[in-house]
């Protein structure tokens, strides 16, 4: 395993502000259709006073940037890799912004998000996932085929998985082997082998299959726990202690001799300051490992989930109690009615807006003419498909017409409705960008 950052396609990326703006983008403004992306964003329109329809999801540059820069400098003062969950946004122009801060590869969860990184030429993929799928494994090894510098990486939990493997690839002329890592789960958890036996056993099937090279093994700590009390902290650090043990059995019954540095992956969004802690932790003489973080969602945080269970949202003792990621995701939706007092509806709605975790928490108000001002005494209490109902505080002031900002909760459901996002910059109006989005 190298440790150095994957690549991607600059020029790949760099040609999505040659796409033309059209119907097809909801939210854009009329006088934009036929413009590229490239030619608005040098026009730096106004979000609220050059024709955008709300309602609208941005991306407010400053805390981008300062998320990227943030995760890739604790990575590295922490002594690990990141490998960003791709699927968080699936946006070529973040991944590539992921990348140009370090990171070592870009994790998918599906072989179709797999399609559209190499679309992109991203040259290190980590399926955080079984390919048991007969026609993903071939266009795999083909892939690998036709790109010597592709590298791959999936999970494997059972022997029937292997065999699924092998028989796809029986008979096939390979380049090389596709390179997979066990999964170790838990009791309730999701997937992977529930005890370390089982993980051994999966390991002599590869082992056993000239198609596959085992790597290193992998796991995710979140699918165990999901809350920040010693006893769910407790519970995370026993899971991390027990992929430690996977890997040391492995390696000592000769099951990694075929790889000189032994990948060892774990960490979402919620935990990755104990997984880097556990992982980094000495490991036996003669046994080289690769510690790689797959957090994805630090790269917009939140305003819900991820501000309650992120080590850089709660207080923890590598932060000093700050709180370095900033939400970089705000909705902006307009009133449109105020049928009763105490209520008023706004034009957001499921299709628009994340609402698995946490309903939108509303926190600033815009009246035409005028700057933003903090909104108090609000909630969202209900979202149908294109409305929001928001609870109005007694002595609030609001009126058809104003444009209430959101902060969302759990990004990983708000960038899948949205195939075109403005950037604003750290005036929250001005349009310096759009990126594009492939779901």
């Amino acid at each position: 395993m190298v440790q150095h950052p994957a690549g991607i396609d600059g020029a790949a990326v760099a040609a999505l502000a040659e796409e033309r703006i059209d119907w097809r983008f909801k939210g854009m403004p009329s006088w934009a259709f036929g413009l590229t992306a490239r030619e608005l964003a040098e026009r730096r329109p106004n979000l609220f006073d050059d024709g955008f329809l709300g309602p609208l999801v941005v991306i407010e540059r400053p805390a981008l940037e300062h998320n990227v820069r943030t995760m890739a400098e604790w990575c590295e003062r922490a002594g690990v890799v990141l490998a960003p969950h791709g699927k968080t946004t699936m946006a070529p122009q973040l991944l590539a912004a992921q990348l140009a801060a370090g990171s070592w590869a870009i994790t998918a969860a599906t072989a179709s998000q797999v399609q559209v990184y190499r679309a992109f030429d991203v040259s290190r993929v980590v399926l955080a996932n079984q390919l048991v799928d007969r026609a993903a494994l071939r266009w795999v090894a083909e892939e690998l085929a036709r790109d010597p510098r592709f590298e791959f990486v999936c999970w494997v939990d059972s022997v029937r998985g292997v065999e699924l493997m092998a028989e796809a690839l029986a008979g096939r002329k390979l380049a090389r082997p596709i390179d997979v890592a066990v999964e170790l789960g838990g009791h309730g958890g999701r997937s992977g082998v529930r005890e370390v036996t089982d993980g051994v056993a999966v390991a002599g099937a590869v082992a056993a299959s000239p198609g596959l090279r085992l790597v290193g093994v992998s796991g995710y700590e979140a699918a165990l726990s999901h809350d920040t009390t010693p006893e769910a902290l407790s519970t995370v650090d026993g899971y991390l202690r027990r992929m430690r043990e996977l890997t040391v059995r492995l390696a000592r019954e000769g099951l990694l001799a075929d790889v000189d540095q032994v990948l060892v992956t774990a960490g979402g969004s919620c935990y990755f300051d104990q997984v880097a802690a556990v992982l980094t932790e000495p490991w036996p003489d003669g046994l080289r490992v690769l510690p790689v973080l797959r957090s994805g969602s630090y790269v917009t945080h939140d305003d819900g989930l991820y501000r309650r269970m992120s080590p850089f949202g709660r207080p923890h003792e590598l932060t000093g109690g700050e709180t370095p990621f900033r939400p970089a995701l705000r909705a902006w939706a307009q009133v449109t009615s105020r049928p009763e007092p105490g209520l008023a509806l706004l034009t957001l709605g499921r299709r628009d807006v994340s609402f698995d975790q946490d309903l939108p928490e509303p926190q600033l108000l815009r009246r035409a003419g005028g700057p933003p001002a903090p909104l108090e005494s609000c909630r969202v209490t209900a979202l149908n498909d294109q409305h929001a109902f928001l609870d109005v505080g007694s002595g609030t002031d609001i009126r058809v017409g104003d444009w209430v900002g959101l902060g969302l909760s759990h990004p990983c459901t708000v960038f899948d409705k949205w195939q075109l996002m403005p950037v604003v910059d750290a005036d929250g109006a001005t349009v310096v960008d759009l990126v594009r989005t492939w779901f």
